[in-house]
Formats: structure tokens, sequence, C-alpha cells
């Protein structure tokens, strides 16, 4: 197995479990830390538990590498979130081919983030797909799938985990296929792929003009990584990071959401472009009873549910409101 996120972590402990002969895991070198302190590594971990020979190469396809992995003899390589891309060459040592685990529905979401753009683009589903591994980027030929569905309020980190369970039983029965010989992949349609490529931290920052439902889904899906995050204007200060962990759409219809009396005179001042249903995008407010916070944004409103500012600890929106004394009317 080639493999190196907690992604990976469920489909090995099964390969390990089951009948099958795991010769060895390939996974990524340790990362150090702040101070060199020395990340956990779970998957090599459990590896190392089940007596399974370890190799952590830098570059698994330079030669010496690729001479350890003949020096096992695979039938078949079963790769999952292992963050280097296999050469040619090295998809030729393996008597069967190589596989790989993929979190989502392909030939949707190639590429490194699937999960975080099905949420952001709003999926309804999405699900794990096996397949072939050929030099174009997650392109190789169908074996198996399984659909799931998107909670309304499920993060990525959340929706990955339940698809690295899900993918367990399609990786046996794939690999029970291989031994029995009647596997048949199918190809992927080229007219339907979409690209899913790595996050960038600096996508994290919110776009305040942007439909409230978009923003709430920006947040769940860049949660645990990068997080999303604003900038919150602080008197005399420089502007606060304020990462948000939570948040939940608020339509603004009805009453003025803009119920604080404060509020209502600093937006007398302004031109006014209509209480309902939108406000100046980022503009702050807060509930009557001063419990929550909320923002405008191009199309709705977004309640800050559970927020993190920068070198503090993570708290409520209503902590943040009485900890930063925030003015209504301020724009993030």
């Amino acid at each position: 197995m080639m493999g190196t996120g907690t992604f990976a972590l469920p489909t090995f402990r099964a390969l390990v479990e089951s009948p099958h002969d795991v010769a060895g895991l390939f996974t990524q070198p340790d990362r150090g830390g702040r101070g060199h302190h020395q990340h956990p590594h779970p998957l090599k971990e459990a590896a190392l538990a089940a007596g399974v020979p370890v190799f952590q190469p830098p570059r698994v396809n330079l030669p010496a590498d690729l001479d350890e992995l003949r020096s096992l003899a695979p039938d078949v390589c079963v790769v999952a979130a292992y963050g280097q891309i296999l050469s040619p060459e090295l998809l030729a040592i393996p008597r069967l081919g190589a596989i790989n685990v993929h979190a989502s529905l392909l030939p949707k979401y190639r590429g490194a983030a699937p999960v975080q753009y099905a949420i952001l683009h709003g999926e309804e589903e999405t699900g794990v797909t096996i397949f072939v591994i050929e030099p174009q980027l997650d392109a190789g030929p169908i074996l198996a799938t399984r659909a799931t569905s998107i909670g309304a309020k499920e993060t990525a980190g959340e929706l990955e985990e339940r698809l690295s369970a899900l993918a367990v039983p399609l990786v046996l029965e794939v690999l029970d296929g291989f031994e029995q010989g009647t596997l048949q992949g199918r190809p992927q349609d080229p007219a339907a792929v979409t690209k899913a490529p790595r996050l960038q931290k600096e996508q994290g920052l919110i776009d305040w003009s942007r439909p409230a439902v978009e923003i709430e889904r920006h947040v769940r899906a860049l949660q645990p990584w990068p997080t999303a995050y604003t900038f919150v204007p602080l008197e005399g200060r420089p502007p606060l990071r304020l990462t948000v962990l939570s948040a939940d759409v608020l339509p603004l219809t009805g009453s003025d959401p803009f119920a604080d009396e404060r509020c209502r005179r600093r937006e007398a001042a302004r031109p006014q472009r209509g209480l309902t249903p939108s406000r100046e995008s980022g503009t702050v407010f807060v509930d009557a009873g001063g419990e929550r916070l909320l923002v405008a944004a191009g199309d709705g409103a977004v309640e800050l549910e559970r927020v993190k500012p920068e070198g503090r600890r993570e708290m409520t929106g209503a902590e943040f409101l009485r900890g930063y004394r925030l003015e209504p009317g301020v724009r993030l």
C-alpha cells in the first residue's frame, strides 16, 4: 500500500486484517513541527504495530526506491492519499497494476481536494471511486464506486472521515476481483470531467459579497484546513484576523435584522440600499438580544457561530461580541 493521510488508515487496517498479504507500506517522510517536534504519523504507527515494513522515500520515483518496490514483488499497489505522483516506470512494477482510492464520484472532481470542492459547489451527493492509475491525473478506468449524500452541516473533515470508511469494502471487493480475474473497468466520460486542484491558504479569505449560502459552504469546505477567515477592523489597532469555524445562513426576510439601536443610527446616515433582503456586504450587526454575531452577505446574511481570533482560543460569536465590543455597522 502507498498512503499517508488519515484518509488511508481504514483501508490499510482492513487490508492487514484481510486474507491478502500486505508486503509493505510506502508513506511520506515524517514531518517536523514547531521546535522540530515530530507530527504523529498514524499510518506508519499502524504498519509498525502490524509488522508491515515501512518505506518513506522523499521521492519515490528515484531508481533506488523503485528497486525497493521491486524487491517486494507486488501483485497490486493500493494507493490512497499518498501525496506523490507515480511515474510510468513505478506503475509498471506491480504485476496487476496500481489502483487508487479517490474521494469523489469520478470523473467529477479530479485532483487533490475533491471533498472540499464537492461542498463548495453545493453538491448533494459524493462518494468513493476505485480506479486503475494511469499517467494522466485520476483518469484511469473505474473499477467500483459507492455514493453517499452530503450532510447539510457536514464539514470537509467530517465527510472525508465517512468516505474513508466507505472505501473499505470497495477496495476489498476490487482485490477479490483481481484474484478471481473478474474485474472489468469502464472508461471515464471526458465530457463530465471537473477539476479539484489543491487548495491554497489564501483561498480561506471570505468574500462577503457572495450569497450567504455560498459563504456557509465555504466555511464548511475549508474546515479543518485551510479554514475560512476574515479581518475585523479595530480602532487604533491593526485589523484582527478572525478564523470562522462554524456559520449558519440567516435569510433577511420579514423584520429588519439590524435591530440594534446603535446600528440603526449608524445606518440612517448611510445611503439606503434596502434593509431586506440585503445590506452592504460584510456589515456586522447583532440580534436584539446582542447574543448573535451576524454579518450581511451579498444575498442574505450569515451568523458566525464559532470563531477564533488570532492568538486566542476558539469561542462562540456571543463570546466574541462580549470580549471585543464590536460596534454594529462595522464592515469586515
